[in-house]
């Protein structure tokens, strides 16, 4: 199960598979006698609306994916993102989805960018478009959307490749046009092991399309992170630790921001008792990974 998915299960739904009835409910908030420890009275609060809860007796809370963690924990369990997006795929698969409720804030008012719609990407321009970049259309359309958006200020219509992130924004690339449709975060791609020991640190997802091509279209074993932006490395850092990851492979740019950034992560890592293993040398003297990619095949931008 990917984190859009598992976001959009009701807490009420995976308390239910524990055994948990509600205390006290309303319309727009439910307690519960925390299945974390035995008491007496209900401290677990879940906000039905944000999805979200709160343990008034641990002074903790988050949402449903940090509960699955804090409960796999509890019981002795892998408590990493992937193995509580393990759990809820075998657990609660079933579960009625909600909609995830629009964020509200500086982001939103910010942003100049209207998403009008989202459909597999076909549109020839961008096919072409990403063959220039030395990647096959296969390859995309697992990863990536075509997305129509509007600029509220220019008043014109853009259609664009999208790669969505954690938070339901994407990244717009088309041959004339960059730009994102806010949130800006980082995305995260599940690995194809069961229980994934090393992370994947991409810059860009031109470059983490550069390499599942260079493997022929093979996913990688391992989860990955794909910034988005050099920005979203506070972010990362907070998505990777405590996660159970003994490996941090890095693939960023080979230019002064990417390095800079290179012995952040680097630091971050050996932190977190990891082993560091950064990809540079692999797509040196190349700026990045799409750059040196696009070198082997011969291709020119």
């Amino acid at each position: 199960m990917d984190i859009e998915k598992a976001r959009r299960i009701p807490l009420s739904d995976i308390l239910e598979r524990l055994g948990v009835a509600p205390s006290k409910s309303s319309q727009k908030e439910e307690w519960y006698l925390s299945p974390f420890r035995n008491e007496k009275t209900a401290s677990l609060h879940v906000d039905i609306a944000k999805n979200i809860w709160y343990d008034f007796g641990e002074d903790k809370g988050g949402d449903n994916i940090k509960f699955v963690r804090e409960y796999l924990a509890s019981v002795g369990q892998d408590s990493t993102v992937s193995a509580a997006l393990r759990w809820l795929g075998n657990r609660v698969g079933g579960a009625t989805l909600i909609e995830p409720i629009p964020k509200r804030g500086k982001s939103e008012k910010d942003t100049k960018l209207v998403i009008k719609s989202v459909q597999p990407l076909h549109h020839i321009a961008l096919v072409r478009y990403l063959k220039s970049r030395g990647i096959p259309l296969k390859v995309a359309q697992k990863y990536v959307k075509e997305v129509s958006v509007y600029h509220t200020e220019r008043k014109k219509a853009y259609f664009s490749i999208g790669f969505q992130n954690e938070e339901q924004g994407y990244e717009l690339r088309n041959p004339y046009f960059k730009g994102c449709v806010r949130p800006k975060y980082l995305s995260f791609i599940r690995g194809t092991m069961t229980q994934p020991d090393g992370i994947h640190i991409f810059e860009g997802f031109m470059d983490f399309l550069s390499v599942i091509t260079q493997r022929k279209g093979e996913s990688l074993s391992n989860d990955t992170i794909v910034l988005n932006s050099l920005s979203c490395m506070k972010q990362a850092t907070e998505f990777i630790k405590n996660c159970g990851y003994s490996i941090g492979f890095s693939w960023l740019d080979n230019d002064t921001a990417g390095q800079k950034a290179l012995k952040a992560i680097d630091a971050f890592i050996k932190k977190e008792g990891m082993i560091h293993k950064p990809k540079n040398d692999i797509y040196a003297p190349h700026k990045d990974v799409n750059a040196w990619h696009i070198h082997t095949l011969g291709l020119t931008l």
